[in-house]
C-alpha cells in the first residue's frame, strides 16, 4: 500500500506539472497579455505602447523562463522604469528594490498579485475557497445521505412501483440543469411579485451570517442535480447486488429482507457509489460557478468567473492548480477507498 501511494504521488506530481504548464501557457497568450496591458495601462495604447509596457514589466519571456519564476525556481523579473517606478514578477504596488524577494512563486507560498481585487492571492483564494467550501459541506450533509436512501429504496424491489417513481425522480434532477431550477426556485420562493416568499435573505448575506432563508436555496440547488447521479448509479449497483448467490442463499435460510440488505447487500452496493461520491468534491468545486453566480455567493466559482472575465492572469492561474490539486487528491482517496471496500482488488 505504502509503495502505490508513493507511485500515486508521483503521478499526481508530473500531472500537476503537465496541467499547470498548459494553463499557463494559455493564459499567457499575446492576446491575454495585450488585454492586461490596456487594463492596466491604457485602452488607447498603440500597438508599439503595449509591446514596450509588456516588455518593461516581463511578460515577453521565454514561457518556460516566466513558468519557472511563477513556480519559485528562477530568479524573478525585475526592472527599473523610466519614471522610477520599480516593477517585476516579485514586486507589490508601493515595494522598493530592498523589499522584493529575488524568489516568489508557487514553492515559496506566493501566488501573485490580483490586479482585479488589488490583493494578495492567496487571500483571495483563501477566503473564497473557505466560502464555498462551507457551501459544500451543506451540500453533501444533504445531497449524499438523500441520493443513498433513494437509490437503496429503489435498487432493494427493481421494476416495483416505488422503483419507477424514485428512478424518474432521479432523472428529473439529472436532467435539469441548475440554472433552470435555481431560477424556479427563485421565481417560486423569493419572488415579491408571484412568489410564496418563503426565504427573504439573499445568498450574499449567508456569506456573514448564514440561516436556512438565505442559504438553503443555493444548496437545495446543487444538491438536487448531484443527487439524481449518485442515486442512479446507488441504485444499479443495489439491483446488482441484490440477484447475487449469497442474497439468494440468505433468503433460502430464512433470513430477514431487512437483514439481507442491511447487512449483506449494503455494503457491497456502496463501492461503485463511493466513487462517484469522491468525484462530487472537483464537480461540487469547480461547477458551483453557475449556482454562485446565479445567487450572488462570493464563492470559488464567483471568483474564477470574475477572473476570467477580467483577465487577472495570477488569480487565475491559482484557481486552475487549486481545481487541479483537488481533483488529484480526490481521486487518489478514492482509489484508496476502493481498495479497503472491495477486498478482491489486490495492487500488484
Amino acid at each position: 500500500m505504502g509503495l502505490f501511494i508513493l507511485r500515486r504521488f508521483g503521478v499526481m506530481l508530473l500531472t500537476a506539472l503537465c496541467l499547470t504548464f498548459v494553463v499557463f501557457f494559455l493564459t499567457n497568450l499575446y492576446p491575454n497579455l495585450e488585454k492586461l496591458a490596456k487594463t492596466q495601462g491604457n485602452q488607447r495604447m498603440s500597438d508599439e505602447q503595449v509591446e514596450a509596457w509588456l516588455e518593461n514589466r516581463g511578460y515577453l519571456q521565454p514561457t518556460l523562463v516566466k513558468y519557472g519564476q511563477w513556480l519559485g525556481v528562477m530568479p524573478g523579473f525585475q526592472n527599473t522604469l523610466e519614471d522610477g517606478q520599480f516593477v517585476g514578477t516579485c514586486t507589490r504596488p508601493g515595494s522598493t528594490a530592498e523589499e522584493t524577494s529575488k524568489y516568489c512563486g508557487v514553492l515559496q507560498g506566493d501566488w501573485g498579485y490580483s490586479t482585479v481585487f488589488k490583493d494578495e492571492v492567496g487571500k483571495i483564494v483563501g477566503k473564497r475557497l473557505g466560502n464555498t467550501g462551507y457551501l459544500m459541506f451543506w451540500v453533501l450533509v444533504l445531497m449524499v445521505p438523500s441520493a443513498l436512501i433513494v437509490g437503496v429504496l429503489a435498487g432493494m424491489r427493481e421494476g416495483s412501483a416505488l422503483d419507477r417513481s424514485l428512478s424518474t425522480f432521479s432523472i428529473i434532477t439529472t436532467a435539469t440543469p441548475e440554472y433552470v431550477s435555481g431560477v424556479i426556485f427563485i421565481a417560486i420562493f423569493t419572488s415579491s411579485t408571484v412568489g410564496l416568499k418563503w426565504f427573504k435573505g439573499t445568498a450574499t448575506q449567508a456569506m456573514d451570517n448564514p440561516t436556512f432563508e438565505n442559504f438553503f436555496l443555493p444548496v437545495l440547488t446543487i444538491a438536487l442535480y448531484g443527487m439524481g447521479y449518485i442515486a442512479r448509479m446507488t441504485r444499479a449497483s443495489m439491483t446488482e447486488v441484490m440477484t447475487a448467490q449469497y442474497i439468494r442463499t440468505a433468503r433460502l435460510k430464512g433470513v430477514s429482507f431487512s437483514n439481507i440488505v442491511m447487512k449483506h447487500a449494503l455494503r457491497n452496493a456502496l463501492i461503485a457509489p463511493f466513487t462517484v461520491i469522491m468525484l462530487q468534491f472537483p464537480w461540487l468545486l469547480n461547477g458551483v460557478v453557475i449556482v454562485e453566480t446565479l445567487f450572488n455567493y462570493k464563492g470559488f466559482g464567483w471568483a474564477l468567473v470574475q477572473a476570467a472575465g477580467n483577465n487577472d492572469i495570477q488569480l487565475l492561474l491559482a484557481i486552475s492548480v487549486v481545481s487541479v490539486f483537488v481533483v488529484l487528491i480526490t481521486q487518489l482517496i478514492s482509489d484508496i477507498g476502493y481498495v479497503y471496500l472491495n477486498p478482491r482488488i489486490r495492487i500488484s
